[in-house]
């Protein structure tokens, strides 16, 4: 299958025990009032998001490496809501567990997980879709990984925020969130009308930067390495801003506070719009 409209391959493989080993350690560093506390995502406390962690530890090895199956989707159930029907029947289960333990099986259960991805080939279809990049088709599997290495590193800042922590986002770290991330820019941008050889560009300054450009072909919006000097449409924003906004950790018209845009008014507001985590449509 031809991927090459979702940019050129990642592999994040390596960064993976440099993120647990910044979310093992702020987690041995808390203290159990910090364990508690309330963080961005609606009615999970540190504990909880921790577990969340956990959860997907568990179902990517459970799943991925040991094939067994998962709980069936209910009636007309769509995905965003299975992934919340499921996502919250495991962290309310994990409220039993110390946060000892949990810190135990996160740094334990991690190891498995970067031993079960080194074995695969990345250019091996993942055998589901990423639905904020590539919707009703089959991921490559360095995308599904990607995506996952973007989604611990989004919760290790949600509890970082919430305990007043700052850390893990030295570029390294950050970069390869913002490019997974920016994998959704073609999705975003197929509901605007613009003819064939449109340009559009987004630049994140800073040492964690960088510039990604998508191009619309005649079937569809493409990223492209080498786009052409001219473009409709310019978006400047900050990373903080970027992963957030793409998170939805900030709204829409904040992020279009921070930006500085050029060209295209409805080109750049529908840069603007990116969403790189799956959610129900009216979210």
């Amino acid at each position: 299958m031809d991927w090459t409209w979702l940019g050129p391959p990642l592999d994040v493989r390596p960064l993976f025990p440099v993120e647990r080993g910044a979310l093992v350690d702020l987690l041995d560093a808390l203290g159990p009032d910090e364990w508690s506390r309330a963080t961005v995502c609606p009615g999970w406390a540190v504990h909880d998001v921790a577990g969340h962690i956990l959860h997907d530890y568990v179902r990517r090895l459970s799943a991925g490496r040991d094939g067994h199956p998962g709980p069936d989707f209910g009636p007309d159930e769509t995905l965003a809501a299975f992934l919340t029907r499921t996502n919250e029947d495991f962290v309310r289960t994990a409220r039993q567990i110390s946060p000892r333990l949990m810190t135990d099986l996160l740094a334990h259960l991690g190891a498995r997980l970067d031993a079960a991805w080194s074995s695969r080939q990345l250019s091996d279809p993942a055998g589901l879709d990423v639905s904020w990049a590539a919707p009703g088709v089959q991921a490559p599997l360095w995308l599904d990984i990607a995506r996952e290495f973007s989604e611990f590193w989004v919760h290790q800042q949600q509890i970082r925020d919430a305990v007043g922590r700052p850390g893990a986002a030295e570029p390294q770290l950050l970069h390869p969130v913002l490019d997974t991330f920016m994998r959704a820019l073609p999705q975003t941008l197929c509901r605007t009308p613009a003819p064939v050889g449109t340009t559009v560009r987004v630049r994140v300054p800073g040492p964690a930067g960088g510039r990604w450009a998508a191009v619309r072909h005649s079937d569809r919006w493409a990223l492209a390495d080498d786009p052409p000097a001219v473009v409709a449409a310019k978006v400047e924003i900050d990373a903080d801003t970027l992963w957030r906004l793409a998170t939805r950790g900030i709204s829409v018209p904040t992020a279009r506070g921070r930006a500085t845009t050029y060209g295209d008014a409805a080109l750049t507001s529908a840069v603007l719009d990116i969403v790189s985590i799956v959610r129900e449509p009216s979210a």
